[in-house]
This record gives structure tokens, C-alpha cells and sequence, in this order.
């Protein structure tokens, strides 16, 4: 027997791991067992410990929250994929090892291209869906990703900068104050991280990304389910715009841009994010 989610955080979630489609998805839980369960999809170039604590922590206050490794990322096993069709299957079969018939998912920027791809293979499995500076396929400012990431990286090695400092958010007082508390906060686990993110999964995820940009616009009508998209306004990678073209093509979507914010909108404005967030998912 496993001790309770409810009393971990993500100071100290044990880090596990389970056998889906040939490979073994590492994984942490947090929250109480109860409701349905939110999955979280992680962003560019991120593994477990990529989670700002305020978010995952706020989130799993009242919910079971599972947060995983993609395939060939962190501890997870396997080679890394550089489609999000394929990031996706990955994630329907972790679900469906793990036992689960009905989620909630939220996918934050290549977590939110992965989240589309999971709902419109399995629109029964989802129930709401969160996504944040994510863009529909064929979105806008997609193609530059990659250009925009090794300059940001490049700037930032010269600079002695993080270059998540860099690429998540705005260079205003507001957004460098908030930078410099979200790498703090990241460090906040001392024992027990996850193994680190290879220059292959950045490779393989900003093919992805390109792929995803360059395919033909999906029909997201058969997403029925509540969607609530948010977006900053100053975001580099994946321009603003993304977040109305997704909710024109969804059924029932709510967007919200948060000024002065950059592509880590949720960690920039946690307070605001979670909050929203929790109130979307009650039932």
C-alpha cells in the first residue's frame, strides 16, 4: 500500500514508473484521490521537475494530479518521439495502463498540441481540457520556433542567463522579477529529480512543432467538452493569436490573455492561473 497523494508535494513526490507501449513512463501524483483525475502535459524541452511548484501544488489542492514524462524524456524510456500523433498515442496508452477511462488534461504549450492530439483521438477519454500557450495545427509563428529557441539560448549562454528567463518571459521589471521567483521555485527539490532533458528531446520536440505548424488546420469540432485556453500576450514562441484561431475552431472554449506575459503565462501569473483553473474543473 502507497502511502496517500494528498501528502506529497512536489518536494517530495516520489517519482514512479509504468509499462505502457513498450516503454516505462516515469511519473508523480499528487492531491487527494478524488474527482477526476487532472493530467498534466509538460512543455518544450521540460521533464517532472520543469512543474513550477506553485502550480502543480495549487492545482492538486483539491484533485488527483498526475504529472508525466514523455517517452525518451526525464526517466522515461524509450527514443523521444518528434510527432505530437505520436507523443499522443503514448499518452492514451499511459492512461489506459494506469486504469484511467475519464481525465481532465492540461497541456501546456507542446503539452497543448499533445492534449489536442489526445482529444481528438480519444474525445470519450477527455473530459476538460486546459491549454495554455498552445496553438491549433497549421497555427501561426510555429515555423519560427526553433529559430526563436537557439537565439534565445545562444543570448542566454552569453549572457550568463537561464534561457527559460529568456524565452518564458517578458524582459519588463514585472516579467524578469517573476522570472528570477519561477527558477527559485524550480529548485526547490533537492532529492530525488528527474534525469536530465538530452539535446535529442529538443530536437525530436522542435520537429514537432514544426510538423504540427506546417500540417493542414483539424477539425476540433468533435472536442464537445469545455476548453479553457490561455495565453500571454507577449508570447515569442507561439504568438498570441494561437489562442483565438483555437477557440474559433472549438465548440465551447474560454480564452484568457494575461498582459505583460510571455510563454510561461502559468508560471508568470500562477496565483491568477491556478485559481482560474480550479474553478473551470469543478463540477
Amino acid at each position: 500500500m502507497t502511502e496517500p497523494t494528498a501528502a506529497w508535494t512536489t518536494r517530495n513526490a516520489p517519482t514512479r514508473r509504468i509499462e505502457a507501449a513498450g516503454a516505462r513512463f516515469a511519473y508523480r501524483e499528487l492531491g487527494p484521490a478524488v474527482g477526476v483525475p487532472l493530467v498534466l502535459l509538460t512543455h518544450l524541452g521540460a521533464n517532472l521537475d520543469g512543474w513550477d511548484p506553485c502550480v502543480l501544488d495549487g492545482l492538486a489542492q483539491e484533485r488527483r494530479v498526475i504529472a508525466v514524462d514523455y517517452r525518451g524524456v526525464g526517466d522515461s524510456s524509450g527514443t523521444v518521439r518528434d510527432t505530437f500523433e505520436g507523443m499522443a498515442d503514448d499518452v492514451v496508452a499511459f492512461l489506459r495502463a494506469f486504469g484511467l477511462r475519464r481525465v481532465d488534461l492540461f497541456g501546456l504549450a507542446v503539452g497543448g498540441m499533445v492534449a489536442q492530439a489526445v482529444a481528438l483521438k480519444e474525445p470519450r477519454l477527455v473530459d476538460r481540457l486546459i491549454l495554455a500557450a498552445a496553438a491549433p495545427a497549421g497555427g501561426s509563428g510555429l515555423a519560427s520556433v526553433t529559430g526563436t529557441t537557439t537565439t534565445s539560448v545562444l543570448r542566454a549562454v552569453l549572457t550568463f542567463n537561464d534561457p527559460k528567463a529568456l524565452l518564458f518571459f517578458t524582459r519588463t521589471t514585472g516579467g524578469k522579477h517573476a522570472a528570477r521567483q519561477y527558477l527559485a521555485r524550480l529548485r526547490e527539490r533537492t532529492t530525488g529529480r528527474d534525469k536530465r532533458v538530452t539535446p535529442g528531446v529538443y530536437r525530436a520536440q522542435l520537429a514537432a512543432i514544426r510538423r504540427w505548424g506546417l500540417q493542414e488546420p483539424a477539425d476540433l469540432s468533435s472536442i464537445a467538452g469545455p476548453v479553457l485556453i490561455v495565453h500571454g500576450d507577449s508570447d515569442r514562441l507561439v504568438p498570441a493569436a494561437n489562442a483565438t484561431e483555437l477557440a474559433r475552431r472549438l465548440p465551447d472554449a474560454t480564452v484568457t490573455v494575461y498582459p505583460d506575459s510571455g510563454h510561461g503565462v502559468v508560471f508568470q501569473n500562477h496565483r491568477a492561473f491556478v485559481d482560474a483553473a480550479r474553478e473551470f474543473l469543478q463540477r
